[in-house]
């Protein structure tokens, strides 16, 4: 018995902001929406530094230089947000 696995292609292909989400779309068409508030670095950053994004980890991540953020898209498809500060 054989097991099919679906590949897809879930490297980013742009990053924007809104008032109060931030999206992503990916390589395979498919575009992550998720709140801002899940991200505090994000959230409290300027439309400028919100805007200055980089892929990294091979186009599976985003880094936000200015705010020192990075997301991967692993974890935006789960719907992880960032961890609570203790």
């Amino acid at each position: 018995m054989t097991i099919s696995v679906k590949v897809t292609e879930e490297r980013v292909l742009d990053v924007r902001c809104d008032e109060h989400n931030l999206i992503v779309d990916l390589m395979d068409g498919r575009t992550i929406s998720v709140p801002l508030a899940w991200y505090p670095r994000l959230l409290h950053a300027t439309p400028v530094a919100r805007a200055n994004w980089e892929l990294c980890g091979g186009g599976y991540g985003i880094h936000w230089p200015e705010i020192d953020e990075d997301l991967s898209t692993e974890g935006l498809l789960r719907g992880a947000p960032a961890p609570r500060a203790a």
